[in-house]
């Protein structure tokens, strides 16, 4: 006779246990429009990644490496004054030309060139008609050194990264950083850009297919990237710094109804 009300007690309590880890995996779950990239991609034209235009622009605080070759090429050896400098962090690193925050560079013989603004092209093309005043012929080359990104958030590597082909698409970036985490909103991926000395903000969304035709589907230099946390992360931040209150509350809970359950049985 005395089992019985230990049986209900015992059942009680693996009610409300089975009602709290319920509730917890009912807010953690995530619909399954909410994870995948380019859904009903199927549906778009396959070239759809071309809409996307890439122009390379120097900016500010841009180290270039700049080199100029012409059929003499004793007559180019002034204009090519490059250099290699021993840095504590990388080694040996190019010593470049550093565009100033006028968006200029001080090139020999040259003097000064404003090239701030000016795709590689425009500005391979003003420095060597700068230079032709000097030289026949004269091919300038100019790559940018720091082209460097930063993403941050929910991503599996967040960090700084430098890429060495001067492009690099926005899926790209988020590969180098080893993907999303399954808590990373990926309609809301945010994008951070200093344009004409102005800070700017995007917002991309990666579940759709658009994403090729928008016009930050490629970064520019030292851009930053920020991936939010979807609900089921921010409330599982929740969870974390409350669970003591939790625990406390079930064990309350659980504490009444065994007691309910044994005056039931006076």
């Amino acid at each position: 006779m005395k089992k019985e009300p230990i049986r209900k007690r015992k059942g009680a309590f693996a009610l409300l246990f089975a009602l709290f880890s319920l509730t917890l995996m009912v807010t953690s779950c995530g619909s399954k429009k909410d994870i995948l990239y380019f859904q009903d991609i199927e549906s778009f034209p396959i070239n759809t990644a071309d809409k996307a235009k890439y122009q390379l622009r120097i900016v500010p605080n841009d180290n270039l490496l700049i080199t100029v070759s012409t059929p003499n090429p004793a007559a180019a050896e002034p204009f090519n004054s490059i250099s290699l400098t021993n840095s504590y962090t990388t080694g040996l690193e190019w010593k470049g030309y550093l565009v100033d925050g006028r968006g200029e560079i001080n090139f020999p013989v040259v003097g000064k060139v404003a090239v701030g603004g000016l795709t590689k092209a425009e500005a391979e093309k003003l420095l060597g008609d700068r230079i032709a005043n000097y030289i026949s012929n004269p091919v300038v080359n100019i790559r940018v050194m720091n082209y460097k990104i930063s993403i941050l958030g929910e991503v599996n590597r967040p960090g700084t990264y430098t890429i060495t082909d001067e492009k690099v698409s926005l899926p790209e970036a988020i590969s180098l950083a080893g993907d999303l985490t399954i808590y990373g909103q990926r309609q809301n991926i945010h994008i951070y850009r200093m344009e004409n000395g102005e800070k700017k903000y995007y917002t991309v969304d990666l579940t759709s297919p658009l994403v090729f035709y928008s016009p930050y589907y490629y970064l520019q230099q030292n851009d930053v990237v920020y991936v939010e946390p979807n609900k089921a992360r921010a409330g599982a931040s929740t969870y974390n710094q409350s669970l003591p209150l939790i625990f406390s509350a079930v064990s309350i809970l659980v504490t009444v109804a065994s007691l309910v359950i044994t005056l039931s049985k006076k």
